[in-house]
């Protein structure tokens, strides 16, 4: 046991050593040098070296990194983490300050302008002032435990000055400084690396590395930019104070945060930075507007995973030219021939670019792009980039217009278009390329969800001749999965159990996951509310599909054909026989028993109590089907806000029209709409 002058030493060194880092990474502000730190530092490490039982987890030592971990835990967050909805000019801002002010009952209210940081958003719980848990976004409700990794980020403080409460979860943003990103890519080049693409994507790769040290060497950042739970204790009532009190307690707060009584003032500011956004050392890509009084935000409350309370200013979409050097193709998962634009690699909104969306071969010619255009290329946040056309007038004469391959590039099989269809298909099921996308699409998150089995080791295990179908999954073995390069007992035992337990997916998924085209998530819940097995859809005709609310000809087609398929049945053979439930015990509710059965609706305008899709969910739900064009078959038109041209056609063929609360009313009791109830409200 260490004498009490060690430990009174040990505490000595840790609270200026926090003290020290806070000043120079948060405030900077530092007032000692850095061999100064550094020699502190040294010296903790030592005495903690001689002295293990000295080690505590908010020790300044362990920023550094500690061993390689072998996967991150899934944590569920206490409350979701929450996205913004987005508006993009001064007049959708408009309208969402309308809607927050009339929800209000015109009460006035300040607000606060952010810098939408374009970074990784994570959620810090400190318990008794010392960081206990960092957690990514994942899906909101769950996400990743990256505790080591964040505790490597010096701006993020281990633990908390002041009196912080017992229990509190803030949330930030972490970003690597677009310096750092530089830096980075000119150690890659110089070791003959691929570069990384942006400064957000490689920091989100550098929080989840599984070696703290690679995460510790990346010079990451954060901004807190919310608190989320403080307990039962006392905090500010808003937004603005509380950003200062996070302060008080040691959080990196962005300085360049306003507080605004006047929606001019928000636009005002925003219009500034549009244009000095560049001169920040981090990527943005809007300003977040967010109420600024919490008795106000929990007024308005939250649409899905959206607040009412809050939206995203998103910065224009940049451009740059450049030249198309050739035209590729990439066979998807369903057959289709999409093709891409291969670059002259072009920095558009801080992100190099070298490829880019082509659409379809239709869209290409409509644009009349050609190889060796000079071409504007557009990229606005998350949206992968897009030729947006050619420039014509620097032409020289010589360039090549883009024919589509008559053979699939991948398996050399005749391709077909369907008719009615924009895009170009290789009919070839078992064609190499279709099965990989369909291998990565079948075990995504989404589908069976097989954790441990990301897009390198399907490509690993197609190459090796392991895998010739999806089914061929449930026949692997765990020594042979030993066999593999880089494959060790700990991920080959997560990649067994989570085949094992993706045996009892509910049906939806399993329908999802067989790639069949147009059948996606919404489309798969739909039919699963009909037919209880895969066996009974495989029976249905064309017929018995369109009678279900929501399937149209074309998706009804394509479900038909692919029973058709004997490659296909026997992939569902060989999944049931390795005992892939492909059935579920739920009363089925035939389409005709259903109270809106028959009967078009169309939705328009925002809604306040849910998203249009909600809505049009809730009306398929009760066997009514749901439109985008009001026509005399139109049963009711749902207005909400804004509902623009519809609503007129609606008025001028006498369409019966229901606001939000007749439409809720109505859901509380369908039956009233075959008893010809008049619930109606003109928007």
């Amino acid at each position: 046991m260490a004498d009490a002058g060690i430990v009174n030493r040990v505490d000595e060194l840790r609270r200026e050593l926090h003290y020290h880092n806070h000043r120079y990474y948060v405030l900077d502000a530092p007032i000692i040098s850095d061999q100064d730190y550094d020699r502190m530092l040294q010296e903790l490490r030592m005495i903690e070296d001689e002295n293990p039982e000295l080690v505590r987890p908010d020790s300044p030592t362990h920023r550094i990194g500690g061993d390689p971990a072998d996967g991150f835990e899934q944590v569920e967050h206490r409350h979701t983490m929450l996205s913004l909805g987005n508006v993009f000019d001064d007049e959708t801002l408009e309208a969402w300050y309308r809607r927050v002010k009339n929800l209000l009952d015109g009460a006035d209210f300040t607000m606060t302008c952010e810098l939408k940081i374009d970074g990784l958003a994570v959620s810090l719980v400190y318990q008794d002032g010392v960081l206990a848990r960092g957690a990514t976004r994942g899906n909101g409700s769950v996400g990743e435990n990256v505790t080591q990794n964040l505790k490597t980020i010096r701006s993020i403080p281990l633990t908390l000055q002041g009196e912080p409460p017992p229990y509190l979860e803030v949330r930030g943003e972490v970003y690597m400084p677009v310096e750092s990103f530089r830096r980075l890519n000119e150690e890659r080049a110089d070791r003959g690396e691929s570069l990384f693409a942006n400064p957000r994507n490689s920091g989100a790769g550098t929080i989840r590395q599984l070696d703290p040290k690679v995460t510790a060497s990346r010079n990451m950042q954060v901004w807190v930019y919310s608190l989320n739970d403080a307990g039962d204790s006392n905090f500010p009532d808003d937004q603005w104070e509380t950003l200062a009190w996070l302060r008080s307690l040691g959080f990196r707060i962005n300085p360049e945060n306003r507080l605004f009584h006047t929606l001019e003032e928000v636009k005002d500011y925003y219009h500034e930075w549009v244009e000095k956004r560049h001169d920040l050392p981090y990527e943005v890509d809007g300003v977040v507007v967010k109420v600024n009084p919490f008795n106000f935000q929990g007024s308005l409350g939250v649409v899905g995973r959206e607040p009412r309370w809050a939206t995203a200013y998103k910065f224009p979409a940049e451009r740059a030219v450049t030249r198309l050097l050739e035209i590729g193709i990439n066979v998807g998962r369903t057959g289709s021939l999409n093709p891409y634009a291969i670059l002259e690699p072009v920095i558009v909104s801080g992100a190099t670019v070298q490829h880019a969306s082509l659409h379809n071969e239709e869209d290409i010619r409509r644009k009349d792009i050609r190889v060796g255009d000079w071409v504007t290329v557009e990229r606005a946040g998350d949206v992968i980039p897009q030729v947006v056309g050619p420039i014509l007038d620097r032409r020289a004469g010589d360039e090549v217009e883009f024919a589509m391959p008559e053979a699939c590039p991948e398996c050399g099989t005749g391709i077909v278009k369907p008719e009615g269809e924009a895009v170009h298909r290789c009919p070839n099921a078992s064609c190499p390329a279709q099965f990989f996308e369909l291998l990565k699409h079948f075990v995504s998150r989404g589908a069976m969800d097989m954790d441990g089995l990301g897009e390198q080791w399907c490509r690993i295990l197609i190459d090796q001749g392991f895998v010739s179908t999806v089914a061929d999954l449930y026949y692997l073995e765990k020594a042979r999965l030993l066999e593999l390069d880089r494959m060790g007992d700990r991920l080959a035992t997560k990649i067994m159990d989570n085949i094992e337990a993706s045996k009892t997916r509910p049906l939806p998924r399993i329908l999802f996951a067989l790639g069949i085209t147009h059948v996606g998530a919404e489309v798969a819940d739909l039919l699963t509310q009909r037919f209880a097995s895969l066996e009974q859809l495989s029976l249905a005709s064309q017929e018995d599909l369109t009678e279900f609310p929501g399937i149209g000809p074309k998706i009804a087609e394509s479900i038909y054909d692919y029973f058709q398929v004997e490659y296909n049945l026997a992939v569902i053979e060989k999944l049931r026989q390795a005992g892939v439930k492909l059935h579920h015990e739920i009363e089925i509710v035939q389409p005709a028993d259903l109270p809106w059965h028959g009967l078009s609706f169309v939705v328009t305008g925002a809604l306040e109590g849910m998203t249009r899709r909600e809505a049009e969910g809730k009306i398929k739900a009760l066997g009514g089907s749901a439109t985008s064009s009001v026509t005399r078959k139109t049963a009711y038109l749902v207005a909400g806000a804004s509902p623009g041209s519809k609503l007129d056609t609606a008025n001028r063929l006498g369409t019966p029209v229901l606001d939000e609360g007749a439409f809720v009313q109505l859901l509380e009791s369908p039956a009233d709409v075959m008893n010809n109830v008049t619930v109606e409200a003109q928007a």
